[in-house]
């Protein structure tokens, strides 16, 4: 995987979530390595400047997990701790149950923990969401989404960054989602338009493929983590989150203590929403900050 890397000290990977880039955590590589840690961000599998793999099955929860402990490997770590965002979290949340003992601590931003770390099973989603649209769902039949998205990276970025709200579920009437999202006029205050032109080049140059292609794997994932079925994470943790998130599930923050008895933290940000790292730095990086102070780096 491609990483960007600032800092020396204690490790911590940074793992960013759909559609983004390792470029999402420019705001807190500095802040971490300022304050002594290692930060790594990689392009995740399928983005960026990293191996975009043609296969679905090539973007399971085995893949992607596997991706960030051969990080460490090559590297010589033999613990760190990690920060997960959007999908980035998921991924966090199911490497803390399956190789606790690589996980140092952990904090997901905007997803909490769901049963076995993952998304439900294609069946269970399509149950919730009968008769209607959902994005989730949307994104299963390759090509499809990939189009929609791909046909014009500048708009679809833009609007995802600046509008993400209401275009993530709506009546089954033939739209897309980008067609869905509202259209901003421009990038939202907290993202200037050479950070949206980055993000709009590269996924010009990639595709959406390989990002969505997570989203390809829920049934395969779902059954990857049966073995932790009801596994509470065990490693130390902390939850921040937006209060104006329109992906954020209350109950899951609320029941948050039931699944993560060593949870030292749950943020909610007022006004925030969804990219939350990059909307609030400051915020994020004082809660991360306090967070990764207070683990215990024995072995790092």
């Amino acid at each position: 995987m491609h990483v960007e890397e600032q800092g020396s000290g204690r490790p911590v990977v940074l793992c960013h979530g759909f559609p983004e880039l390792s470029y999402s955590w420019r705001h807190q590589l500095p802040a971490l390595a300022a304050a002594g840690y290692h930060a790594m961000a990689p392009d995740q599998r399928g983005y960026g400047r990293s191996p975009i793999p043609p296969a679905v099955e090539d973007y399971d929860i085995d893949h992607l997990t596997g991706d960030l402990l051969r990080l460490l490997d090559e590297r010589g770590i033999e613990r760190a701790a990690f920060v997960g965002h959007d999908w980035g979290a998921l991924v966090v949340w199911s490497l803390a149950l399956r190789a606790p003992e690589r996980v140092t601590g952990m904090a997901a931003l905007s997803v909490p923990y769901q049963r076995r770390g993952v998304m439900g099973s294609r069946a269970a989603i399509e149950a919730a969401y009968a008769g209607t649209w959902f994005y989730v769902l949307y994104f299963q039949e390759p090509g499809v989404a990939d189009a929609d998205l791909g046909r014009d990276p500048a708009t679809t970025m833009r609007r995802m960054m600046g509008a993400l709200g209401g275009g993530l579920a709506g009546a089954e009437d033939g739209r897309g989602l980008v067609e869905r999202l509202q259209e901003p006029g421009g990038p939202p205050d907290w993202l200037t338009q050479a950070d949206l032109d980055h993000y709009a080049a590269e996924f010009a140059r990639t595709g959406f493929t390989g990002g969505l292609n997570w989203y390809r794997n829920l049934d395969r994932n779902w059954e990857l983590m049966a073995p932790y079925d009801g596994a509470p994470v065990r490693v130390p943790a902390l939850f921040v989150g937006g209060t104006l998130d329109p992906t954020l599930r209350k109950d899951r923050v609320e029941s948050l203590g039931r699944w993560v008895p060593d949870l030292r933290g749950t943020v909610l940000i007022e006004g925030a929403g969804h990219w939350i790292q990059q909307e609030r730095p400051d915020e994020v990086n004082a809660a991360l900050l306090h967070f990764l102070d207070g683990l215990d780096w024995t072995g790092a």
